[in-house]
Parts: C-alpha cells; sequence; structure tokens
C-alpha cells in the first residue's frame, strides 16, 4: 500500500512539473511585454535561489555572498554587451576616463561564447578559491557567513572604485544588440524568455537528479552531522567545495540571463542587500526543498512588485511584515505548508478508507452468520 501511494505521489508531481513547465512556455501567449519581461527577471533569480537551496537548505552552509557571483556573471555579459554596443570605440566611460586602449582583461569578452563561459566559470572559481580555503580549515558557521560578507564588501568596492574599468556606480547599461539582432526588439525579447525557462529546467532537473542520488544524500548528512560523515570515511571538505562552486556557477548564470532582460548591472546588484534578498526566498519558500525556492523567489518577487504598485509609500512595511508572519508561523516556508496540507488529506482519506474496510468486513461476518 506504501508503494502504491509513493508511485501515485510520484506520477502527480511528474505531471504537475510538466503542466507548470507548459505554463511557463506559454507565458508569452498570455502575458504583456511587461509582465513577460518581469516574469523573465524573476525566473533568471529562481535559478540563482536552486543553487543557493542546493548551498544551504541540503548542505547546511549558509553563504551571503551570493551576490558576488551573480554580479560576475551578470558583469560578464554586460561586457560583452558592452563591446557590441561600442563597436570599433572604447566604451564611453572608459573614454571619459582618458583610456585610449581597450584593457587587456577585456578581450576575450568580444566573443560571445567565451563570455558565456568566463561567466560561469569566474563565479565558479571564485568559490572553489575561497571554499578550499574556509572548508579544509574547517571554517564554518556564523564565521564562513561572515567571510563571505566580507567577500561582498571588497568585490564591491573594487568595482566601484575602478570607474576607468568597471564603470563605477553606473555600472554598465545603453546594451544594443546581441548576436547582431536589436535587444529590445519583441522577437528577442520571446526567445530570450523562452531560452531563461528552458535553462531554469534544465537546471531544476539537474539539481532535483543531484539531490536525488548518492551525493545529496552525503550532502544532508554533512547537513545534519558532519563529524559523523567524516568519521565515515567522506571528507566533507570536497563536497562543500564542489556544491559552494556549483552554487557559484548557477548564480552566474542568472546573472547573465538577468542583464539580458533588464540590461543593465551596476555594483548595487552585488551587495549585501540583494544577497540577503536571495536567502529570504529560499527561507520563506522552504529550504530544503528545491520547489520551494522556486516558490519562494517567484512569490516574494511579485509581492514586492505588486505591493510597490499599489503602495509605494508603504510597499517595504507590508514586505517586513509579510517576511516576519511566514518567518515565526511557517518556519518550513510555504513548501512546508503545502506538504503538511498534503499530508493531512492523506491521512484523512486513509482514516476514511479503514472506516470503509471495517464497515465492510462487519457486512462480510453478518452475511456469514445469516
Amino acid at each position: 500500500m506504501t508503494s502504491i501511494f509513493a508511485d501515485r505521489r510520484r506520477l502527480w508531481l511528474l505531471l504537475g512539473y510538466i503542466a507548470a513547465a507548459a505554463v511557463l512556455f506559454c507565458a508569452p501567449l498570455y502575458l504583456s511585454d511587461f509582465r513577460l519581461n518581469l516574469l523573465a527577471k524573476f525566473l533568471a533569480f529562481a535559478i540563482a535561489a536552486l543553487g543557493l537551496d542546493l548551498l544551504w537548505g541540503y548542505t547546511g552552509v549558509l553563504s551571503l555572498g551570493h551576490g558576488v557571483f551573480f554580479g560576475l556573471g551578470a558583469y560578464a555579459m554586460g561586457m560583452h554587451l558592452k563591446l557590441q554596443a561600442s563597436g570599433t570605440r572604447l566604451p564611453d566611460f572608459m573614454d571619459w576616463s582618458g583610456l585610449t586602449k581597450l584593457p587587456w582583461f577585456w578581450e576575450p569578452f568580444k566573443v560571445f561564447p567565451v563570455a558565456v563561459a568566463l561567466g560561469i566559470l569566474i563565479p565558479a572559481l571564485l568559490a572553489l578559491f575561497l571554499g578550499f580555503f574556509t572548508f579544509r580549515n574547517r571554517i564554518k558557521g556564523v564565521y564562513f557567513t561572515i567571510l563571505t560578507q566580507a567577500l561582498v564588501i571588497i568585490v564591491t568596492t573594487l568595482f566601484i572604485g575602478q570607474q576607468a574599468y568597471t564603470g563605477g556606480t553606473n555600472g554598465l547599461t545603453s546594451f544594443t544588440k546581441l548576436l547582431g539582432e536589436p535587444l529590445r526588439s519583441d522577437t528577442m525579447k520571446t526567445v530570450l524568455y523562452l531560452a531563461t525557462v528552458a535553462v531554469l529546467v534544465l537546471v531544476f532537473m539537474l539539481c532535483r537528479y543531484i539531490a536525488n542520488s548518492r551525493m545529496g544524500k552525503v550532502l544532508r548528512a554533512i547537513r545534519d552531522g558532519e563529524n559523523r560523515v567524516r568519521f565515515l570515511g567522506y571528507n566533507p571538505a570536497t563536497y562543500q567545495m564542489m556544491t559552494f562552486a556549483f552554487s557559484g556557477a548557477l548564480a552566474g548564470i542568472a546573472g547573465m540571463l538577468f542583464v539580458l532582460h533588464v540590461g543593465i548591472i551596476s555594483p548595487s546588484m552585488m551587495g549585501i542587500v540583494p544577497s540577503i534578498e536571495m536567502i529570504l526566498w529560499v527561507a520563506i519558500g522552504g529550504r530544503g526543498t528545491l520547489i520551494g525556492a522556486l516558490i519562494g523567489t517567484l512569490a516574494l518577487n511579485y509581492a514586492k512588485s505588486g505591493l510597490s504598485e499599489a503602495y509605494p509609500d508603504f510597499w517595504t512595511i507590508g514586505l517586513g511584515v509579510l517576511f516576519i508572519v511566514v518567518t515565526v508561523f511557517l518556519p518550513g516556508g510555504i513548501a512546508g505548508l503545502i506538504r503538511s496540507g498534503a499530508e493531512a488529506v492523506r491521512r484523512i482519506r486513509g482514516r476514511g478508507n479503514m472506516h470503509e474496510s471495517g464497515a465492510h468486513s462487519v457486512l462480510q461476518g453478518s452475511n456469514r452468520s445469516v
């Protein structure tokens, strides 16, 4: 009986995932250009949230520096788009700063595939580098979180201070085309949206595979008892480094897609506030559940957008109250609430089936006695 319920549950989950993917892929048919662009931006955020959930929800490593990895991926794509818009001339902010030649580290970003590869590799390698020195030395908990915050301060200060090379506080903007096509055309917007949905689906499938694999079991074991895992012969630092690098790579992918939809990237998107918002997406959606990361990202960003439109003077207060209510009364997040509701329905059905089977047995016994 238990296996039947499990198979039925897996079937319903699969059908739900397929239906959700179909709704997202068909969004250009029923959403306006503004709403479609807004949804695309939120889906890009969701990719970063999936990586963070794999790191925090499954491995137990809390990072408050994911805004850096997101920003590095975004800058990689922004540099390519800026070079495409500038043509043979130097980018405008370089010209204003007195540069006469394109810096050598900008050269690789002229080629689109190279820019995409660097947008994934640079955040992943930075995360791997940081993880190598922290996890191997068993720096964890609040100390690791403080180190990631320090990383945010260092990187944002560096990008703001190097006006001639990064655009300073203004960042990179004024993008015009991608692969020779106008970036703001309706066709390109639709193509970029569908590409974002496709990447999100692939990333979700990959994260789900990892979570259900042997590696996923080890990650959960590290989260619940790192010393026990070490005594069993595993090296937790290796798994933590791999997950941290993978999570950084996903944040880089999200940053690249974000720039394509929004058309701007500045150091403010790499700061502590965006990193904290990513944590809130996962926490309120339900950490340790990949679908919770998606639900939390979409729900909170749509709440933020809706409240700011309806109540421009008080939306921050409303959003803060929403955060407090969900955190205090829903410790398992939105996904935990849904799971609790499904379990309650299952228990009620189970009791109903037991009553029906008991009544059926009584009737059979009375028939035999007659």
